[in-house]
């Protein structure tokens, strides 16, 4: 074990501090085991020209640890010479500091890194790292701490003749290589002890090593937990071509010889990961050295490898990051808000001398590109000759996504937070607006002019996070359907390895989701494991059931494209548990978004402009519906939106898109999400002598876009009264009494979990048999219509409700696992909408069917009726000799004709369709208004 990291010198972290120390930086003096602290910065590859680290004018274009130089073969680390003052400095023309950078180390003395690539500058501005005084550093487990220097960390390297370093640990290994000790600045973190400890981490790990540290050494399997872990994940690297590493850093704390590498790792992330990134290249090449392989070296040597860590063990929330986790490795979760589109980034510029011609490359520093004030050939050596060609430089993609905090981890009475985070190559475009993502990154800070044609800077940082991995995960949340998004949205790989959606489905888990699926009561125990706190409600429950596993999507070259996705609407009494089951589908759907139908506008739903804060341009900020994509939107409250708010959800339960035409921004977005809504009736209480359009304040065309609409109604029952009150005080027992049902019901993981494998694996085809079922049942369901006595059929069905059938009875197969719809899918597709619409699509006065009802508002009696009653004012106007009427003496004529009493609501719309037929001319207003026939119709 080594000595504790080395505590710099007290000097406050001010401005004045700064410069005395600047002041007094000289060479190390023997004895001491600190290097000196002139402003230091981690030096990488750098052209021969000087490089201003200008200390407080840069405020851009930072860059992560892996942001630049894939391909460049050279170190990753520049070291000065022991020849050569590595604290060479000046002052350029605004004041600030100003260093020469010391001789690029090649491979041929490098000894242990003959491979490196330069993969970035760090993206450290010297002034980003300010955070205040007082950054402390844990090192190792036993609280030995090191203050933070108050600028960034550079690797320098001692001669070991020329001077002394008393810390144990950097003699014992600088006398063991006999060669130069390379630590990082400020702190006594060899370079070469990290190498090694990680190399043999890699070639030397068991995943039963992982066990121990998890208390899981009873589940020790000897075939599979002893094997080499990380050497299979470097050959499958190898055979598949790719270069991306995902280390679980938990794993370091797991071998012994690299527990400090794990705190070293939390600390120095930006030194760190650089070193893994050339330690993964020397196993490699060691691999195919070892076993003779026939494979070419140089392809590996021309690899950019890279290790992304994950799985910290120490995850904070956005309020708790503070300056002192500036430069540190942070997770975090969140909801994505916003990614912008992807951002050619420099990492190499290409100048040209405009007099010789001559060109030269130079390389990002600190995410300034420094122009050479001369040509470098000698001969020419003329000043500000040089011009940048464009065509020529290197760039890397950059993304920036606005992360905001998840509405469960807000704490009461506050708005969200949110973050900015910086992704780079293979992480751009991994993830999009509603994804839920932990994110593993580097904390950095930078510097904000106050305008950007003057160098002064404000006194506010602004942070983000350079991103490393990226994970979508949570178990207990479903998956997306690969039938509702496209292919390539979801195979985004980061090389070998996918951004993970969900907790990965083990061979484990398939056995359980096999054997659960081959039960015949399977379809009763996944029902009863949706919200089994909630009693009864078994239809409601399959339904909801059927809706998460949902019908395939399709596209046909000629026809269009089908929704898969199904759309529930409950609708009953208050107290009836609507919005504790919103609550529960939320919890566990995929990109879901709860919302409040009062608390939603049009713009909050599908998308809305606002300014960006950093780039102050218009942008299209993603609503409720457009987040969902993929999911399940559940909304409360949906009776008491605005018609404004409503009228946007016509396009988006059917054709599953929102069209927007705001601001210079005309665009089409995608809203391929599932609905699950709740309704109130009119004055609270459910009226079964009115239809369901005048119980709910909804317009029928959307009330018939749902494909299952459920009335909760609360009847009175003794008997189901009892029950309800047994199983509710049985929730408030501490010892609650064992329910018959409880041992059939899921864990939460489990039940998302399978859902999830049908989802994403199982793919149903209807059947001959299958199709000629449902083609019978939909020509049954139109013949309930038939009435002889009847001049005009009722409809008692439509194509929507086939269709409804058909994504019903997918989803059934697709909960039993198989990959065909059987004629006992079609079954229960039917059952399951007879019983919807035998409740909501029911005429309470005739006590038949009529889907009228749902799709106009009006049954076929109404409309009969109101015929009826426009032709008797037609007659009546006609026998009246001046062919006009007072409305009032329209009203007591049509009540002297009639055996019943006709209501003046009913004759006032029909008065409005015969005037809307150009049949009558209607003159004032109210009961005065007189009406006569229209003679030049």
């Amino acid at each position: 074990m080594s000595n504790p990291p080395s505590v710099p010198d007290g000097n406050q972290n001010t401005p004045n501090g700064n410069r005395r120390r600047n002041e007094q930086s000289s060479p190390i003096a023997n004895g001491s085991d600190t290097p000196p602290q002139s402003s230091p910065a981690l030096f990488y590859n750098s052209s021969s020209s000087q490089r201003d680290s200008d200390t407080f004018g840069r405020d851009s274009g930072h860059r992560p640890n892996r942001a630049v130089g894939a391909g460049i073969g050279s170190s990753p680390f520049n070291y000065p010479s022991s020849s050569q003052n590595s604290n060479q400095q000046g002052s350029d023309s605004f004041g600030t500091q100003r260093r020469t950078t010391g001789n690029v180390l090649s491979s041929q003395n490098t000894p242990g890194y003959p491979y490196m690539d330069h993969r970035s500058d760090a993206s450290l501005n010297p002034a980003s790292s300010l955070g205040g005084s007082g950054h402390r550093v844990m090192m190792r487990r036993n609280d030995i701490h090191a203050s933070d220097l108050s600028s960034p960390r550079r690797i320098v390297d001692f001669d070991s003749h020329s001077n002394s370093i008393t810390s144990s640990s950097s003699s014992r290994i600088s006398s063991e290589a006999n060669e130069p000790l390379r630590i990082i600045w400020g702190t006594n973190v060899s370079i070469q002890e990290c190498a090694t400890n990680f190399r043999n981490f890699l070639m030397s790990f068991q995943y039963k090593f992982r066990k121990v540290l998890d208390g899981q050494d009873s589940f020790i399997n000897t075939t599979t937990d002893e094997e080499l872990y990380f050497v299979k994940q470097l050959n499958e690297m190898r055979e598949l071509g790719t270069s991306n590493l995902n280390l679980d850093v938990r794993n370091l704390l797991a071998f012994k010889q690299t527990e400090e590498l794990y705190y070293q790792l939390l600390n120095y992330p930006q030194e760190v990961i650089s070193i893994m990134d050339q330690t993964i290249k020397d196993c490699m090449v060691s691999l195919v050295v070892d076993a003779n392989l026939d494979y070419n070296l140089d392809e590996i040597e021309s690899k950019f490898y890279k290790v992304r860590p994950y799985n910290i063990g120490t995850q904070k929330g956005m309020r708790e990051l503070n300056p002192n986790d500036i430069d540190k490795l942070v997770s975090l979760k969140g909801l994505i808000l916003r990614a912008t589109p992807v951002i050619p980034d420099m990492k190499v510029a290409f100048f040209k001398c405009n007099v010789c011609d001559h060109t030269m490359a130079v390389e990002i520093d600190r995410g300034v590109i420094q122009e050479p004030a001369r040509c470098e050939r000698i001969d020419c050596n003329e000043a500000n000759s040089l011009s940048l060609i464009h065509n020529r430089c290197s760039f890397a993609d950059k993304q920036v996504i606005k992360l905001q905090e998840t509405p469960d981890l807000v704490p009461d009475g506050q708005t969200p937070h949110s973050i900015s985070l910086c992704v780079y190559d293979e992480l751009v475009d991994s993830c999009r607006a509603g994804d839920r993502i932990e994110v593993s990154g580097t904390f950095r800070s930078v510097p904000v002019r106050v305008n950007q044609r003057q160098r002064a800077l404000k006194s506010l940082y602004k942070t983000y996070i350079d991103v490393v991995h990226i994970k979508k995960v949570s178990d207990k949340r479903m998956g997306v359907d690969t039938s509702t998004i496209e292919q390539e949205l979801l195979q985004n790989k980061i090389d070998n390895n996918e951004v993970q959606e969900v907790r990965p489905v083990s061979d484990e888990d398939i056995r359980k989701i096999k054997e659960l699926s081959e039960q015949d009561d399977i379809y009763e125990i996944l029902s009863r494991s949706i919200a089994p706190s909630i009693y009864e409600l078994e239809d409601v429950k399959k339904g909801i059931l059927l809706q998460l596993f949902g019908g395939a999507n399709k596209t046909f070259t000629k026809g269009g494209r089908y929704r898969g996705d199904i759309n529930i609407l409950l609708c009953g009494d208050p107290s009836t548990s609507k919005s504790q089951i919103l609550q529960y589908v939320h919890k566990i759907a995929p990109r879901g978004v709860y919302t409040s139908g009062k608390g939603s506008s049009a713009v909050g739903l599908t998308a809305y402009i606002t300014r960006d804060v950093d780039t102050k341009q218009l942008v299209l900020e993603s609503g409720a519906l457009v987040l969902s994509d993929g999911g399940v939107c559940c909304i409360d409250e949906f009776d008491k939106m605005s018609d404004a708010t409503r009228s946007v959800l016509h396009e988006v339960m059917e054709q599953q898109t929102i069209s927007i035409a705001k601001a210079g921004i005309i665009t089409t977005l995608n809203a391929r999400t599932s609905v699950l809504a709740s309704a109130n009736p009119i004055g609270s209480r459910y009226n079964p002598n009115l239809p369901v359009t005048e119980n709910i304040d909804l317009p029928p065309p959307l009330l018939s876009r749902f494909d299952l609409v459920y009335l909760v109604l609360d009847k009175v029952d003794e008997g189901t009264d009892r029950q309800l009150a047994k199983h509710l005080t049985s929730l408030y027992l501490e010892d609650r009494p064992e329910n018959v049902s409880k041992g059939n019901i899921l864990p939460v993981e489990l039940l998302t979990t399978y859902i999830n494998y049908a989802k994403q694996h199982i793919h149903p085809v209807i059947s001959e048999e299958a199709k000629s079922e449902l083609v019978r049942s939909y020509v049954n369901m139109r013949k309930l219509g038939d009435d002889s006595r009847s001049d005009e059929k009722r409809i008692t069905a439509t194509t929507r409700q086939l269709e409804s059938m058909i994504r019903l009875a997918e989803a059934h197969a697709k909960m039993r696992l198989s990959e065909t719809v059987t004629l006992d899918d079609v079954q229960e597709a039917v059952r399951l909408i007879k019983s919807a619409i035998k409740d909501y699509a029911t005429d309470p006065k005739t006590g038949k069917i009529d889907m009228n009802l749902v799709q106009t508002g009006k049954s076929v009696i109404q409309r009969k009726l109101q015929e009826d009653l426009g032709r008797e004012i037609i007659n009546i106007l006609t026998e009246n000799p001046s062919d006009s009427m007072t409305f009032n003496n329209l009203i007591k004529q049509l009540n002297e004709q009639s055996q019943d009493r006709v209501d003046s609501s009913d004759i006032s719309e029909a008065l409005s369709r015969l005037q809307q037929e150009d049949k009558l001319i209607i003159l004032g207003e109210g009961v005065r208004r007189s009406i006569r026939l229209n003679h030049r119709v």
